[in-house]
C-alpha cells in the first residue's frame, strides 16, 4: 500500500540552523523539498571530493585479503596517492603505446638506424623506404637500385637507394622512427617495469578500501546536509524548509519540534505530483520490489500500489512464457545455490525466484513439457499430472492455451478496472469503470470469435451496448449530463478498439511459450535424433544439448522482460490508471 503523507513546513532559527538540521537528520522522517537552488562553495568542494573518492575506489581492488583501517584524516593523502599513481600509469602507458608502434615498425623493416641513414645522406647517398603491392612493385624500372627488406603476403617493403635527393617513387613513403631500435626496446622494458611498480603500489593501497568507502559515505552525508541547508529559504532571523513525512511519523516530528523550539505547519499536500511515494507491504509481497527497482518504476502518490496483482500475474506470465518445467527446475536449483552463498543478492530477489521457479515447474507438470522431450513427458510419475487439454504434445492444446491467454488477459484487465473503481468509490465515475469491465468481457467474446473461430454468444452485442451505455453516462459525470455524455463519446470508439487490441496482445503468452518448446525440441532432435552409437557422438550430443538449452533459457529470460513485464506495465497499468510517475521517498536521515 502507498503510505499517506503530510506536508511539513519547519521554521528554524537561522543562527542555529546547522545544529537543528543535524537533529532533524537524526529523526530521519522528513523528505526535504528544495525551496532554493542549493548553491555553495562547500557543495562544489564536497562534490569534487566525492568524485575523486569514486575514481579511487574504481582503481583499487575490490577484494583484498587484508584490510587496514585508518582515520578519516589519513584517507585523503592516500586518495591523492592513488590518483597521482594512476596519472603516472596513464602517462607511461601512452608513451609505451607510442614505443610499441615504433617497435612494431622495426619488426617489419628490421633494425634500420635513423642516425646511419642521416650519415649516408650527408655523404650523398639517399635512402627512401616504400611499401607497395607485389604487382605494382614489378613495374618499377630495372635501372632503380632497390633493396627488398620484406615480402609479406603480396606486400613488399623495400628501400630505394640513389645519389639524387630528388629521386622518388610514386608509392607511400615510410618515415624512420627518431629513436634507435635498441633504445626503443630499452625504454619499453623500463616503462613496463614502471607500470608494474605503479600497479603494485595501487594494489598495496587497496588495503584501505573499506576506510575509503566509509569516508565516501561520510562525505555523502555532509553533502546532503549542505544541500538541505542551502536549499532552505530565509526569512530574517528565521530559516524554513518544507517537505513530506508519513502520517505515522508526524507525532515524532511534532515532539522533536516542541523540544527544540521549532515552529511547524502540518498540512495536507496541495499537489499530489510533488509528493514522494512510500510503499509498505507485507514481507511476503516485498519480493516484487527487486523487479520494480530493476525497471526504475514506482507508482505516483495519487496512483495505486498494484504490487499484489503485478506479482500474481507476473508469476503466471513467467511460467507460460518459459513454458518448460525442466527450465523451472534449473531456475530452482540455481536459486538455491545463490541463496546459499553470502552476498549473492537480496533475499527479496531470492524469494521472487523461488516463486517464479515453482510456478514454472507447476506449468510444466500440467502441460507435460520437460526440456521439450516427449520421452520425459511420457514417464509415468510425470504423466499423471498432465491435463490432457493442455498437453504440449497434443494438437488440441494450441487452441486451448490461446484461449487461456485471452482469459488471463480479460481477468487481469477487469481487475484493473475494478481497482480503479475502488479508488473512485465516492464518485459516480466509479460506475464507468464497472462499465469497462462489461465492455472487456464483450470484447473478449469478439476476440474469441475473430481469432479462434469460437462461436460468439448471442448476448455479446447486448453486453457491449450495456457497458458502452454505462461508460457514456458516468465516465465524465457532471451536473450537465448531456455535456458529460458528449465528452465521453469522443474517444470511446478508439478506446473500445484499444481494449480489443489489449486482450488480443495476451496471445503472446502462447506464442512465446510455444516458440520456446519448438526451439527445445529442435535441439533435442539435432542432438539425439539420429541416435548415439559411440562415445564421441555422445559427447557431441551432450554439448549440443547443453548449449542449445542454455541459449533457449537465455531467450526465455529476454522474453519475460520484453513480454511479461510489458503486459503488466502497459496493458494492465493503462486500464488501472497507473502511469508509474512516482518519485521515491528519501528521508533526510543519518
Amino acid at each position: 500500500m502507498i503510505v499517506k503523507m503530510k506536508k511539513v513546513t519547519l521554521l528554524l532559527s537561522a543562527k542555529h540552523r546547522d545544529d537543528s538540521l543535524k537533529k532533524l537528520r537524526q529523526l530521519g522522517v522528513v523528505h526535504v523539498q528544495e525551496l532554493e537552488a542549493p548553491l555553495g562553495e562547500d557543495i562544489q568542494s564536497l562534490e569534487n571530493d566525492i568524485d575523486n573518492l569514486e575514481r579511487a575506489l574504481r582503481l583499487i581492488a575490490e577484494e583484498t585479503s587484508k584490510q587496514e583501517h585508518i582515520s578519516p584524516e589519513q584517507v585523503q593523502p592516500h586518495i591523492d596517492d592513488i590518483l597521482d599513481l594512476n596519472k603516472q600509469k596513464d602517462a607511461a602507458q601512452r608513451e609505451l603505446n607510442e614505443l610499441a608502434e615504433m617497435n612494431a615498425w622495426y619488426e617489419r623493416w628490421g633494425d634500420i638506424s635513423a642516425h646511419s641513414v642521416q650519415t649516408l645522406k650527408d655523404a650523398g647517398i639517399y635512402i627512401r623506404l616504400y611499401i607497395a603491392d607485389k604487382k605494382a612493385f614489378k613495374q618499377i624500372d630495372e635501372d632503380k637500385l632497390i633493396h627488398i627488406a620484406r615480402d609479406d603476403q603480396g606486400t613488399v617493403y623495400f628501400a630505394l637507394i640513389s645519389r639524387s635527393a630528388d629521386e622518388r617513387l610514386n608509392f607511400r613513403e615510410e618515415q624512420i622512427p627518431p629513436i634507435e631500435p635498441d633504445d626503443v626496446r630499452l625504454q619499453i622494458n623500463q616503462l613496463k617495469n614502471q607500470i608494474a611498480h605503479v600497479n603494485a603500489e595501487i594494489s598495496r593501497l587497496s588495503q584501505y578500501r573499506d576506510s575509503i568507502a566509509a569516508y565516501k559515505e561520510d562525505l555523502g552525508k555532509n553533502l546532503e546536509l549542505s544541500r538541505v541547508k542551502h536549499g532552505m529559504a530565509d526569512a530574517g532571523e528565521l530559516a524554513y524548509l518544507q517537505g513530506f513525512c508519513p502520517v505515522d511519523t508526524v507525532d515524532d516530528l511534532k515532539k522533536m519540534a516542541d523540544q527544540e523550539g521549532w515552529g511547524y505547519i502540518i498540512d495536507e499536500p496541495d499537489d499530489p505530483n510533488e509528493v514522494p511515494t512510500l510503499t509498505r507491504n507485507p514481507r511476503w509481497l516485498r519480493m516484487i520490489r527487486p523487479l520494480f527497482d530493476f525497471m526504475g518504476t514506482l507508482p505516483g502518490y495519487h496512483e495505486q500500489d498494484v504490487s499484489f496483482v503485478f506479482l500474481a500475474f507476473f508469476s503466471v506470465f513467467f511460467a507460460i512464457l518459459v513454458g518448460d518445467g525442466g527450465y523451472g527446475l534449473v531456475f530452482l536449483i540455481l536459486t538455491f545455490i545463490m541463496g546459499r552463498k553470502k552476498k549473492s543478492g537480496s533475499r527479496e530477489f531470492i524469494h521472487l525466484m523461488y516463486v517464479l521457479s515453482l510456478t514454472t515447474i507447476l506449468w510444466g507438470l500440467i502441460t507435460g513439457n520437460w526440456f521439450g522431450s516427449k520421452t520425459l513427458a511420457e514417464l509415468s510419475f510425470l504423466k499423471i499430472f498432465v491435463i490432457p487439454q493442455l498437453d504440449t504434445f497434443s494438437e488440441m492444446s494450441t487452441g486451448v492455451v490461446m484461449q487461456l491467454s485471452f482469459v488471463i488477459g480479460v481477468l487481469q484487465l477487469s481487475i484493473g478496472h475494478l481497482l480503479a473503481a475502488f479508488q473512485k468509490i465516492n464518485s459516480p465515475k466509479a460506475l464507468a469503470e464497472v462499465g469497462w469491465v462489461v465492455v472487456l468481457w464483450a470484447v473478449f467474446f469478439v476476440a474469441n470469435a475473430l481469432v479462434l473461430s469460437k462461436p460468439m454468444p448471442d448476448f455479446t452485442l447486448t453486453l457491449l451496448a450495456i457497458g458502452v451505455g454505462i461508460i457514456v453516462v458516468f465516465a465524465n459525470f457532471q451536473k450537465n449530463i448531456i455535456k458529460g455524455m458528449l465528452q465521453s463519446i469522443g474517444n470511446l470508439p478508439l478506446d473500445v478498439i484499444s481494449s480489443f487490441s489489449d486482450i488480443v496482445s495476451y496471445i503472446r503468452l502462447f506464442a512465446v511459450g510455444f516458440a520456446s518448446f519448438i526451439v527445445a525440441s529442435s535441439f533435442n532432435e539435432m542432438a539425439i535424433g539420429a541416435g548415439i552409437d559411440n562415445v564421441f557422438s555422445g559427447i557431441i550430443a551432450a554439448i549440443v544439448l547443453f548449449l542449445g538449452h542454455a541459449l533457449n533459457i537465455a531467450l526465455c529470460g529476454m522474453a519475460v522482460l520484453v513480454h511479461g513485464v510489458r503486459l503488466n506495465m502497459l496493458e494492465f497499468s493503462g486500464h488501472v490508471g497507473v502511469q508509474w510517475t512516482g518519485k521515491p521517498y528519501k528521508p533526510f536521515k543519518e
